[in-house]
């Protein structure tokens, strides 16, 4: 992974997504980091989105329909959950500067959130950015069986159905590699990378 520290007061909305377009993202070191840097990973993640798998266990439990899917209903709710600690992941990589860039890309219409909901509770759901054909994944966060599983499905739906042709993860984890996630190299992520970004923006809601 390749990174360059910097102050986040240099970032805007407006920078952020020209780094996306070319194939960087912004993290931070911790939630109580006040600084960002800019993340360029050799092998990069993706799912291809004609290669989502979904096991036959989390098709039987979909057809429960055990939760209420929205989008873009509460990004706010999503990026903040987002950045809590988890028994998978004690730490955080999602700071105040993070949110608020996001917030204002969401604002813009570039961020956008997948929601499960159960008895009017938020209990699952991921944000990304969309750019041209491309969707840049950037956390999700479970708090009942399968939710953000369920959300990932409904988001490549989404993709496929509004003709994207980039899922990009960033990384892979266990996790997304159970639903068809998949590493490549910088060099073919950014083959990929601008064969969408020649498309118009596609619409995501």
């Amino acid at each position: 992974m390749e990174k360059n520290a910097g102050k986040s007061s240099r970032i805007t909305p407006e920078l952020l997504l020209n780094a996306y377009s070319i194939g960087l993202f912004p993290m931070s070191e911790s939630a109580d980091d006040t600084e960002l840097f800019w993340v360029e990973p050799e092998i990069r993640g993706i799912i291809p989105l004609d290669a989502l798998h979904v096991s036959h266990s989390l098709r039987k439990f979909m057809r429960r329909s055990p939760y209420e899917i929205r989008f873009n209903h509460d990004f706010e709710g999503v990026i903040a959950a987002c950045a809590q600690p988890a028994p998978d992941r004690p730490q955080t990589w999602i700071n105040d500067e993070i949110r608020s860039l996001y917030k204002s890309l969401h604002a813009m219409g570039r961020a956008h959130s997948v929601e499960a909901w159960q008895d009017g509770e938020l209990v699952g759901g991921l944000y990304g950015v969309s750019l041209k054909a491309a969707f840049f994944g950037e956390s999700m966060f479970s708090r009942r069986p399968n939710a953000s599983k369920i959300c990932l499905v409904h988001l490549v739906e989404r993709l496929r159905a509004n003709n994207f042709l980039l899922l990009d993860t960033q990384f892979t984890t266990d996790h997304l590699k159970t639903m068809g996630a998949i590493d490549i190299p910088k060099e073919e992520y950014m083959t990929l990378l601008n064969a969408a970004l020649v498309w118009p923006d596609q619409p995501f809601p």
